[in-house]
């Protein structure tokens, strides 16, 4: 990840780094100094490089006032002092040029979550076949024929599922979930794209823009589930006050599908909260309290009889686990402490009230109410 952008003789000096402890030093894009990943926890770190200078120095000729210009080459010696701290994360760095202290200052989380990364001029390729179908296929982004396609096609495949108006229901409740992720996207200033529905899977909503810590991955994941169940629970309210049923489907199944989306499986968001919840743990012992936690809540849903919701938690703690030695080279900044535990709580607090929701009207004695308890326990 980017941990610095400065400038430097009229030109950028750009730092990049990792975790596990490797960085990159770049000035004007060209790679001047790198360190290796160690295992050792050395937050201070010396890159150092020589630039070439050309100079003018005069010199006298035969004639008695004329002199000429001969060039001098010799080099300039730059040296980048770093002292990071991942957890909280706290960089500070001095920059030196020639011994003497050019800039000097300090970067903190909101800054990294901020920036914007500094990409590297790509060359231009001739078009080929697939060049112009990539180009097609933007060009109909841009058009929105995408969107109102695969809006089209999502309405008619829960028509066939359900009736005509409660698929709109559940449409609406697909765009409010994707609507919590652009919401967060946009707390974080980034562009976004728009929402794309895919039939019988849910919602897409897009950036343009990547993120550069573990909690902008957590925050902008939980969101839409968070929505979901806000969502829900209005229907429920409505349910009470109306007696209409058809509140309380939606509230059900409205809350299914956002459980199904809080599974730590990736791409769905679940996968991706976990993820970044366990990655930021550094030592053994948080592996160790990660699955256990992932045991105890396949012991939870089968005791509940939630088969399916306990086989796929457990297929997915797995994932995570055997993902979980490479998190030192992620370009992640990772979660402090504080950040876990207030994912973890948040995370385990969602997936409570989804399942509670689901399983109230399952035991309102209705058939179709039922269908969400019956889905989680097959």
């Amino acid at each position: 990840m980017e941990l610095l952008n400065i400038e430097c003789l009229g030109k950028r000096l750009r730092l990049e780094g990792s975790i596990a402890g490797w960085q990159q030093l770049y000035w004007d894009n060209q790679l001047v100094s790198q360190k290796s990943a160690s295992a050792s926890d050395q937050a201070f770190h010396i890159h150092s490089f020589e630039l070439t200078t050309h100079t003018s120095v005069p010199t006298e000729t035969n004639t008695n006032d004329d002199e000429t210009v001969k060039p001098s080459i010799g080099s300039l010696p730059v040296r980048l002092e770093i002292d990071v701290n991942w957890q909280p994360f706290q960089l500070d760095y001095c920059l030196l040029i020639d011994d003497k202290t050019i800039t000097q200052g300090q970067r903190t989380v909101e800054e990294i979550e901020r920036q914007t990364p500094e990409v590297a001029a790509v060359k231009t390729q001739k078009l080929s076949v697939v060049g112009l179908a990539s180009l097609g296929f933007k060009l109909l982004k841009s058009a929105k024929v995408v969107k109102v396609l695969f809006a089209g096609a999502s309405v008619a495949a829960y028509s066939w599922l359900f009736s005509f108006q409660f698929a709109l229901a559940l449409i609406g409740c697909l765009m409010f979930h994707e609507y919590g992720h652009i919401r967060a996207m946009k707390h974080f200033g980034m562009k976004t794209k728009g929402i794309y529905l895919i039939p019988f899977v849910g919602g897409l909503a897009l950036s343009d823009e990547r993120i550069n810590t573990r909690w902008q991955d957590v925050y902008i994941s939980i969101m839409g589930p968070t929505f979901g169940l806000i969502l829900s629970i209005i229907c429920v309210g409505l349910y009470w006050i109306t007696g209409n049923i058809f509140f309380a489907g939606l509230a059900a199944f409205n809350a299914l599908l956002n459980l199904f989306n809080l599974l730590p499986i990736l791409p769905l968001d679940g996968g991706h909260i976990l993820k970044s919840i366990s990655f930021s743990m550094n030592s053994l012992i948080g592996l160790i309290a990660c699955a256990a936690g992932a045991a105890i809540g396949v012991f939870i849903s089968y005791s509940l009889g939630l088969a399916l919701l306990g086989f796929l938690l457990l297929i997915g703690s797995i994932e995570i686990i055997v993902e979980w030695r490479g998190r030192h080279q992620s370009h992640l900044l990772p979660l402090d402490r504080y950040g876990q535990i207030f994912s973890t709580v948040w995370y385990l607090l969602t997936v409570a009230s989804l399942v509670g929701i689901i399983w109230y009207f399952a035991a309102s004695g209705d058939e179709m109410l039922a269908i969400p308890l019956q889905i989680l326990g097959s």
